[in-house]
């Protein structure tokens, strides 16, 4: 009698936070697992190397193999009729079936984001389509949030001061009324909503507060004055932080 062939096991998903830019900032257990990996998956947009791949390429071994998900839209969404969301619901169908054929056959795939994958991450999108199925570990990452507070050198928020952390594509009267409600904040996703989250910067008298900053710990980082930015030249990743007042002690 033949003897019964062994199924092969399933492979592991990890989602890895590879941090913000600096290479030096992912944690030694996203290292450890990046460096397990056979398989490793990440994010770029069209003829680009990926920022995510960027950060830890001098981290990877010459046999491990890359993965590239490669976005069909990137930038400002074109109008209608256009389907962006159903044309970004498509890709992220067929990337997850990618990385799944991978996991099918036994191989580990590491996830790459930037940042923390579960906060604004580009993983939570195969997460939410492979996590039920296959076993999965998400590794946290430093996420912008806190790395444009670093190199600003700003604390964030004072003993009970609220924080939100709200999308610059938030039309202009929502991000007026968050803002005003809060006692600080971060606000993301700026690129070309950039003029119109200052405006409401200033009219809330919030301008002297606001801090800017641009690739956050990447080796093209820039810090600018508000008033000084160029709207058209404002990147995705780019970040205005309006820290709580100072706490002055009792």
């Amino acid at each position: 009698m033949a003897a019964a062939i062994e199924p092969i096991p399933s492979g592991r998903l990890f989602g890895l936070g590879v941090g913000p830019g600096d290479p030096e900032l992912i944690t030694v257990k996203a290292l450890r697992r990046l460096r397990e990996s056979q398989v490793i998956a990440y994010y770029a947009g069209p003829h680009k190397h990926g920022n995510a791949l960027t950060s830890v390429e001098s981290w990877l071994r010459d046999d491990q193999e890359r993965l590239p998900l490669i976005y069909p839209v990137t930038g400002r969404p074109p109008p209608p009729p256009f389907d962006y969301e159903g044309t970004m619901r498509a890709f992220y169908d067929a990337s997850a079936e990618r990385v799944a054929e991978h996991l099918r056959a036994g191989r580990d795939v590491a996830a790459l984001c930037e940042g923390d994958p579960l906060f604004y991450g580009s993983f939570m999108y195969l997460h939410d389509r492979l996590a039920e199925h296959f076993d999965t570990e998400v590794v946290p990452g430093v996420c912008s949030v806190v790395a444009s507070a670093s190199v600003l050198q700003t604390p964030l928020v004072y003993r009970d001061q609220t924080f939100f952390v709200l999308a610059g594509t938030l039309p202009e009267a929502d991000l007026e009324r968050l803002l005003a409600e809060t006692q600080a904040a971060a606000i993301m996703k700026l690129g070309s909503n950039f003029e119109k989250v200052r405006r409401v910067i200033l009219r809330l008298g919030l301008g002297g507060r606001a801090r800017y900053v641009e690739r956050a710990t990447m080796a093209n980082e820039q810090i600018r004055p508000l008033a000084e930015v160029d709207p058209a030249q404002v990147p995705y990743f780019s970040m205005i932080l309006v820290p709580g007042e100072r706490w002055q002690g009792e």
